[in-house]
C-alpha cells in the first residue's frame, strides 16, 4: 500500500510511549520498501490502543497494550488495525501485557475482528484463541490468537469489544435531536480537561401529570463501551412511538448523561481520565479542576433533588463488567428495613423482565472500599427516597436460565437491555402508584391510516338461469350388494351399474373370479363377486340364505406331549377313565 510504503522509512522510531502510527514490521536484514506481507499496524485513531509491536518470527508478533494515560497499571483495552497483508497469510498475535489476569477470556471470550469490505464485527472462533501463563513473559497471562488474512486490499481491525467512540456519541445525539426535537432537549453540562463537551439529554413531554425524575449516567470508564450501547438503546426507545415510551414521557422525566469521560474515550484508555483518575472512585473527593465532569453532575443531581415539582427518584450508573456474565445490579444496604425493601424492588422487576439477568452476581453492600462510587456516595448526599444503583452488563455474553452455555452479546443485544430498562420503569412506577393502571402498554393492531380504495369499474350482474334438479333413479341396495353368481358355465356377459362390462368365467384348478377380482375356484365351484351388478341380473336366493359352516380348530401343545400323547390329543385312542360313584367318598349321615 502507498501509505505503508511512504511510512516504511521512519516507522522503526515509532511506538513506545504512545500508540503506534503506521508501523511496518519488516524482517531482519530487509531494506527498501515494504512488500506485501510486511504487516502495517496502526492505532493512531479515536479509541485506538496499541503501544508496541515486536516481530518474533515471520508468522508471530508480540503486541503490547498502551497503558492508560498517567496510570501505567491499567492495561486491558486494545483496538488497532492491520493492513498491507498478503492473501492467505497466517499469523499469530500475542498480547503479552494484560494487567487484569481474571477476566472473561477464561470463560471463552474472544477478540472481535472486522475488515473494510466486511464492516460487521465478528468474534474470532474459540479454537483459535488461547489464554495462558507464559514463562517467556515473566509468568504473565498472555492472550494468543491465530488469524488468516484472505483479502489483500482490506484493512483489518481488532478490538477487545464493540468500540463506541466520542464522535459516534455526538452523531447519535445530533440525529436524535433532528428527528425528535419536541421530545429531546440537549444541553452542555460541562467541559472536560481537553475541552470536550459533556452532554445532558432531557427526554420528556409537556403535561400536567405529577412527575418524577430518573437520572442515568454512562461511560464513566472509557473501556466499558457496552454501557454506551445500553444507554443508546434506552434513549432510542424513549423517543419512539411505542405506548410504553409515550406513557413514560408523560409521567417521568429522564436526565441522561451518555458519556461522563469523553477524554478517556477519545484517547483509548481502559479506566482512567486524561489525568489518570478513576472517576468511579472519586465521587467522595471531587475536585473542580481534576474532576470537572463529576462536579457538574453532582450539582445537577442536588438541584433535581431539591425540586418539589419534579423530585429526583432514581439514579442509574451504567457499567460493563470484565469478569462476569449477564446483567446484574449493585445496590446499597440500609439500617432502615423499609428503605431497604423499597430499594430492592427495581432489581427484582429487572430480573423478571430480562432473560439474561444473573441473580448470583447481584449484591447489596456497604463496603468501605467502594465509598467513592456513585451509588455509595450519592445515596448519602441525596434524600432518603432516592434509590441509587449500578447496572452492570457483561462484556462477553450471558447464560440462559437453566443452561451453562454462554451466548455472546451483539450490539443489538445491548440495545435490547436498554429497552428492557424502560419496561422495568413502567412496571416500577405502576407499583408505586405514579402511573395509573389501565394505560396501554402494547401497540395497537389497528392500522395507522386507511388504505386507498382502488377504483374498480362496476360489473353488470349476469342473469340467473333456471335450474331443475336431475332425476335420481334409486335401486334396492340389498339386491346388488355382495352378490353370488351361480351360473358359471354359460359365460354370461352383463353390464354393471358403473357402465363397465363384466364376464363370468369358469375356473379350473386355480381359477379366476369375476372381472378384476382375485378369487380362486376349483372345477365348477362358486365364485363370489364383491362388485355391484346391473338391475335384472339373476340372484340365487338359496345361496344367499344358506349359512356358512363354522370352522373348527384343534390346538395341540407339542411341548407337553408324551408317548401316546399325540393319539390322546387327536382323540383316536382316548384313555378310558373309570367312572367313580359320587357316593363312594360321601360322609355317612349321623
Amino acid at each position: 500500500m502507498s501509505d505503508a510504503e511512504s511510512e516504511s522509512e521512519d516507522s522503526d522510531a515509532e511506538g513506545g510511549l504512545g500508540n503506534v502510527n503506521k508501523l511496518v514490521m519488516r524482517p531482519l536484514g530487509h531494506s527498501g520498501k515494504a512488500k506485501k506481507g510486511h504487516l502495517c499496524f496502526d492505532a493512531s485513531f479515536e479509541t485506538g490502543n496499541l503501544g508496541r509491536v515486536d516481530l518474533v518470527s515471520e508468522f508471530e508478533y508480540d503486541l503490547f497494550i498502551r497503558p492508560d494515560t498517567c496510570s501505567p497499571r491499567l492495561r486491558l483495552w486494545f483496538n488497532f488495525t492491520v493492513d498491507n497483508v498478503r492473501s492467505e497469510q497466517r499469523v499469530i498475535f500475542n498480547i503479552v501485557n494484560i494487567s487484569k489476569s481474571k477476566n472473561l477470556f477464561r470463560q471463552g471470550m474472544t477478540p472481535l475482528v472486522k475488515s473494510s469490505s466486511r464492516p460487521k464485527w465478528q468474534r474470532i472462533p474459540g479454537r483459535q484463541v488461547f489464554y495462558y501463563k507464559s514463562l517467556q513473559h515473566q509468568n504473565h497471562h498472555v492472550l494468543s490468537f491465530a488469524f488468516a488474512f484472505d483479502r489483500e486490499e482490506d484493512v483489518y481491525q481488532f478490538a477487545l469489544t464493540y468500540p463506541y467512540s466520542y464522535s459516534r456519541h455526538v452523531g447519535h445525539l445530533d440525529n436524535l435531536c433532528a428527528k425528535c426535537c419536541d421530545l429531546v432537549k440537549r444541553d452542555t453540562l460541562a467541559f472536560s480537561i481537553q475541552k470536550r463537551k459533556v452532554e445532558l439529554t432531557t427526554i420528556g413531554s409537556a403535561g400536567e401529570h405529577p412527575r418524577k425524575v430518573v437520572a442515568v449516567l454512562a461511560r464513566v470508564h472509557p473501556g466499558e463501551s457496552p454501557s454506551s450501547f445500553v444507554c443508546q438503546g434506552l434513549m432510542d426507545f424513549l423517543v419512539s412511538s411505542h405506548p410504553i415510551a409515550q406513557v413514560l414521557r408523560d409521567y417521568v422525566v429522564f436526565k441522561i448523561v451518555p458519556m461522563l469521560n469523553p477524554d478517556g474515550v477519545f484517547l483509548g484508555n481502559y479506566r482512567s481520565t486524561l489525568m489518570g483518575m478513576d472517576l468511579n472512585r472519586s465521587w467522595n473527593r471531587i475536585s473542580d479542576w481534576v474532576h470537572p465532569t463529576l462536579a457538574a453532575t453532582r450539582a445537577l443531581l442536588e438541584s433535581l433533588d431539591k425540586n418539589p415539582n419534579a423530585p429526583l427518584d432514581c439514579v442509574l450508573d451504567l457499567h460493563a463488567h470484565t469478569n462476569a456474565t449477564g446483567v446484574f445490579v449493585y445496590g446499597n444496604t440500609y439500617d432502615d428495613v423499609y428503605r431497604y425493601e423499597r430499594h430492592i424492588v427495581l432489581p427484582k422487576l429487572l430480573a423478571q423482565h430480562t432473560e439474561d439477568y444473573d441473580p448470583s452476581s447481584t449484591m447489596y453492600n456497604q463496603d468501605s472500599q467502594k465509598a467513592g462510587t456513585a451509588r455509595r456516595y450519592l445515596c448519602s448526599i441525596l434524600s432518603e427516597h432516592v434509590n441509587c444503583y449500578t447496572i452492570q452488563v457483561s462484556m462477553y455474553g450471558y447464560c440462559r436460565k437453566g443452561t451453562s452455555v454462554i451466548l455472546p452479546y451483539t450490539e443489538e443485544g445491548y440495545y435490547r437491555i436498554g429497552r428492557n430498562l424502560a419496561r422495568v420503569f413502567l412496571e416500577y412506577y405502576r407499583l408505586t402508584g405514579l402511573i395509573p393502571a389501565g394505560l396501554p402498554d402494547q401497540p395497537s393492531n389497528k392500522r395507522g391510516r386507511q388504505s386507498r380504495q382502488r377504483h374498480r369499474t362496476p360489473r353488470r350482474p349476469r342473469p340467473r338461469t333456471a335450474r331443475t334438479p336431475a332425476p335420481l333413479h334409486l335401486a334396492s341396495i340389498h339386491e346388488y350388494f355382495r352378490e353370488e353368481v351361480t351360473d358359471t358355465s354359460s359365460g354370461t356377459r352383463y353390464r354393471s351399474m358403473s357402465g363397465t362390462r363384466m364376464n363370468v368365467g369358469t375356473g379350473t384348478g386355480a381359477g379366476t373370479g369375476i372381472g378384476s377380482g382375485s378369487g380362486t375356484g376349483t372345477g365348477g365351484g362358486r365364485n363370489l363377486s364383491y362388485r355391484f351388478r346391473s338391475p335384472g341380473a339373476p340372484v340365487d336366493r338359496k345361496a344367499l340364505s344358506t349359512p356358512a359352516t363354522e370352522p373348527r380348530l384343534t390346538i395341540i401343545d407339542f411341548n407337553q406331549l408324551t408317548r401316546g400323547g399325540l393319539d390322546l390329543a387327536t382323540g383316536k385312542n382316548k384313555a378310558k377313565i373309570p367312572h367313580r360313584s359320587p357316593h363312594r367318598y360321601a360322609k355317612p349321615r349321623r
